[in-house]
């Protein structure tokens, strides 16, 4: 059985003020502890990448649907799959940079975001029929690591 979700509740509001804090601060923090370096800047690149500019703007607001859509799943049943995956995503994402930027591994870097894709595509698929606006909040997440994912690849293929 559903819990009802009352999202104007007070401490439904509280609960979305830690998951915005939560996963905001926590992307802040390994983004500017993992930025773009010397070693980053020699790499090949493929003609579709992006200028670094366009990272931190694209993350800010991915990561705050990531907080509203964990935030709804977690006031309808926070002992479930979704937010099961809701997690395991988190985790996935905030480990990519520091084996990206600072351990300089291509290829692991690639194996954790395709991991990751899959489990962002498997929280819009469970939570679907859950709780759609959560599935939906996660569709442009999804195209952008799709987005990493080819990039990731094509700079890992590019430098042996």
């Amino acid at each position: 059985m559903q819990a009802t979700l009352d999202l104007r509740h007070p401490r439904a509001l509280v609960a979305l003020v830690v998951f915005m804090v939560l996963v905001i601060g926590v992307g802040v923090l390994i983004g500017v502890s993992n930025t773009p370096d010397a070693w980053y800047e020699a790499l090949q690149k493929p003609p579709f990448n992006p200028p670094n500019w366009v990272f931190g703007p694209v993350w800010l607001a991915l990561y705050v649907l990531i907080a509203i859509a964990g935030w709804r799943v977690f006031q309808r049943d926070a002992l479930s799959l979704p937010l099961g995956l809701w997690a395991g995503q988190m985790l996935l994402n905030w480990i990519w940079s520091p084996v990206w930027f600072t351990a300089h591994q291509l290829w692991t870097a690639f194996a954790i975001i395709a991991v990751l894709l899959v489990v962002i595509l498997a929280f819009i698929g469970v939570t679907w029929r859950r709780d759609r606006v959560a599935a939906l909040l996660f569709v442009p997440y999804a195209a952008w690591v799709a987005f990493a994912a080819t990039l990731n690849l094509s700079i890992a293929i590019l430098n042996p």
